[in-house]
Order: C-alpha cells, then sequence, then structure tokens
C-alpha cells in the first residue's frame, strides 16, 4: 500500500505543473476580432497595459475588458489603432 501511495503522489506532483499551465495559457490566449478594422488582436500583457491607459485616459471604472459592451470593446480597438505600444511607453521585451 505505501508503495501504491508514493506512485500516485509522484504521478500527480509530474502532471499538475502541466495542467496549471495549460489553465494558465489558454487564458491568456483570447482573441478579439475588430470588426471596424478587420483584424485580430491576441490579449496579451501589452494589450493589457494599452487598456488600462485607456480606461484612465477615459475617466472609466476598470472593467474585464471580456465583460465591455461590444460598442466600448470598439471605441477601445479604434483607439488603439491610433496608440501604439512605442507611443504609450509600453516596454517591448
Amino acid at each position: 500500500m505505501p508503495r501504491f501511495l508514493n506512485s500516485l503522489l509522484l504521478g500527480a506532483a509530474l502532471v499538475a505543473p502541466i495542467a496549471l499551465t495549460t489553465n494558465i495559457l489558454s487564458a491568456e490566449d483570447r482573441r478579439y476580432h475588430d470588426a471596424a478594422h478587420n483584424d485580430d488582436h491576441a490579449w496579451n500583457a501589452h494589450e493589457d497595459r494599452a487598456y488600462r491607459i485607456w480606461v484612465k485616459d477615459n475617466h472609466r471604472k476598470y472593467t474585464n475588458f471580456a465583460k465591455l459592451k461590444a460598442e466600448d470593446q470598439q471605441a477601445y480597438w479604434d483607439w488603439r489603432h491610433e496608440h501604439n505600444d512605442a507611443l504609450l511607453k509600453i516596454d517591448i521585451r
């Protein structure tokens, strides 16, 4: 019985990082379609930082982007096309 428990714990320890990494990657791997500009945007750390700047500049309360109304999302994408990472001074590494 102790050998079985050791094997079970070892197996769980080996599989857990893979399972957790998959969840983390899928949470960061969101894509949004910008209908007005007919392009797609990947939601990543740079996009999140730009969105937070937009929220502050427009005197809005922070709301998760996915929960915004479609017209507010489109307003962000319109703004984003005029403000690249260099203009916003977002560190690109």
